[in-house]
């Protein structure tokens, strides 16, 4: 099990009824600056506030390292699930990121998909990767 560094920075975004709270945390253990490598976990929540159940199908990840190399990462749901939030439910979730810098940023959205079968982005925050006692910043 890892420790997680623990912060209070949390970062929260709304669409259609789709709220998405993110909180990041450094993965002190994960990581080996000596080899440019900082590991982050983020831990993300997503409540469905509306009227419609709505399917997770995709996710679109933009991840920006602090000397703007950009990786974008597409794929099917989360975390091998593609969960189904009926009005009310809400789906939690942790996954990491590996950076050669000790700091960046994430940005993306879901594509998720109603019962009538129209599709629509609920967007994730923008988020900071920072090293705890730094200055959080998104750009």
């Amino acid at each position: 099990m890892s420790k997680a560094s623990d912060t209070k920075n949390h970062y929260e975004s709304v669409t259609n009824s789709i709220r998405v709270v993110v909180q990041p945390s450094y993965l002190e253990d994960q990581s080996a600056p000596h080899a440019s490598r900082w590991v982050w976990a983020y831990s993300i929540e997503i409540f469905n506030e509306g009227q419609e159940t709505v399917q997770l199908r995709a996710r679109h990840w933009t991840i920006t390292d602090a000397m703007g190399k950009v990786e974008t990462v597409d794929g099917p749901g989360v975390v091998g699930e593609q969960p189904i939030l009926n009005p009310g439910d809400e789906f939690h979730y942790t996954s990491g990121c590996p950076l050669a810098t000790p700091s960046g940023f994430m940005v993306g959205h879901y594509e998720m998909v109603r019962d009538d079968g129209s599709v629509f982005e609920a967007a994730i925050p923008a988020f900071s990767l920072d090293l705890p006692n730094a200055r959080a910043s998104l750009n």
